[in-house]
């Protein structure tokens, strides 16, 4: 297929990978509560090098094929996929959101990542957690979904 920029394929050619991201281990709730302990100035870095084992337990667990996910940003959507092979676990289309939040939850902050909350108007149509650095795929999911909303509304017009 020939490209006037490489890389770049429009959106009704063909479905292409923008970005893909795993969750970090301040996704879960343990994660969480162990990142609010590392977080404690004098202790912290004591309280870290204890919990070693606990760490590596959830990073193993976040691993396992039957509960490994992955965000996989598209030309088209939004992807969580599960397992070694990515089956869709859940999506939201591009045009289903036109506003992303960013929520860092308390714990969160140690691992620098956070959730971002997708939103059509006043209402949440999706959520993903735990994103490693959420500013930048947030930015590029809004990005994505302007380019591709654009495209859909130019291509309507003609």
């Amino acid at each position: 297929m020939k490209q006037a920029i490489t890389g770049v394929t429009p959106s009704s050619l063909a479905e292409v990978t923008v970005m893909m991201t795993w969750p970090s281990m301040g996704a879960s709730a343990f994660g969480q509560m162990l990142g609010r302990l590392y977080a404690i100035p004098l202790f912290g870095k004591l309280i870290a090098l204890a919990a070693i084992p606990q760490a590596l337990l959830l990073y193993a667990l976040n691993l396992l094929p039957w509960s490994c996910l992955r965000y996989r940003l598209t030309n088209r959507r939004l992807v969580v996929e599960r397992g070694l092979r990515g089956t869709l676990d859940r999506e939201v289309s591009l045009d289903n959101f036109d506003a992303i939040e960013l929520e860092v939850l308390p714990g969160q902050e140690w691992y620098r990542c956070g959730n971002l909350i997708f939103y059509k108007g006043k209402i949440e149509t999706f959520r993903i957690n735990g994103v490693p650095s959420p500013q930048s795929f947030r930015q590029t999911c809004l990005k994505t979904q302007r380019g591709y909303v654009g495209a859909k509304k130019y291509a309507t017009v003609k």
